[in-house]
């Protein structure tokens, strides 16, 4: 069974530590990473929250990635591709080697957070060992079995939690006006309403907490 483990790393261990240490109010999601047949590591991500002009500068002088392309602009935020280079050797030994998936990257302030999934426990240990080999410090603060589909696990949604959100969606809960109430949502699902107040309830915030932020053990 698949692993999702949830690790905070210092920027200096992972990635882009020069670029988030010159503009520390900039915040960068990784939304990408495409691994070539040239054995290449290729991020793609974007930055948010202050000065890009600043950011840009010190990425440009960041040895943890090349080859640094503009990709698009919305609103505030640019995304860009790169490619990570040597520095990065957790990157590269946990795509090319261990066949891991970032599912979340989130960099701010010096520190990533980072969720990813690997293919079982053996490959997480496997992980681990070689952080410790390197002196790659991290926190693991979650581990849990991927028991849902990915579709769910990824969001932490339960199946009923997500069929609930899925099925308010295709019922018109979510529009404006509103084509159903919660009522008549809820008896459409045979359900009472305080039963899908509860599931909104818990499955809005796990959502919000999985796409949004990490949880950590003592939020819980």
């Amino acid at each position: 069974m698949s692993i999702i483990a949830e690790f905070s790393v210092k920027s200096d261990d992972f990635a882009l530590n020069h670029a988030l240490t010159e503009a520390p109010h900039m915040v960068v999601e990784i939304e990408q990473v495409v691994a070539t047949m040239e054995d290449r590591v290729m991020p793609y991500f974007w930055v948010t929250g202050g000065d890009h002009a600043e950011f840009e500068a010190a990425f440009e002088d960041d040895d943890s990635v090349t080859n640094i392309v503009s990709i698009d602009e919305v609103d505030e935020a640019r995304l860009y591709r790169a490619e990570w280079t040597k520095n990065v050797e957790t990157i590269v030994y946990a795509y090319v080697e261990l066949g891991a998936t970032i599912l979340q990257a989130i960099g701010r302030d010096k520190n990533w957070e980072l969720r990813i999934r690997f293919d079982d426990r053996d490959g997480l240990s496997k992980f681990r060992a070689y952080c410790e080999e390197n002196g790659i410090s991290f926190v693991l603060n979650r581990m849990r079995d991927q028991e849902q589909p990915m579709a769910s696990a990824q969001y932490d949604l339960t199946t009923k939690q997500r069929e609930t959100l899925v099925t308010a969606l295709e019922e018109g809960y979510y529009e404006v006006p509103q084509s159903v109430t919660m009522s008549e949502l809820a008896d459409r699902m045979n359900i009472s309403q305080q039963a899908l107040s509860k599931r909104f309830h818990a499955a809005h915030e796990n959502l919000i907490t999985s796409t949004l932020t990490f949880t950590h053990p003592d939020d819980e």
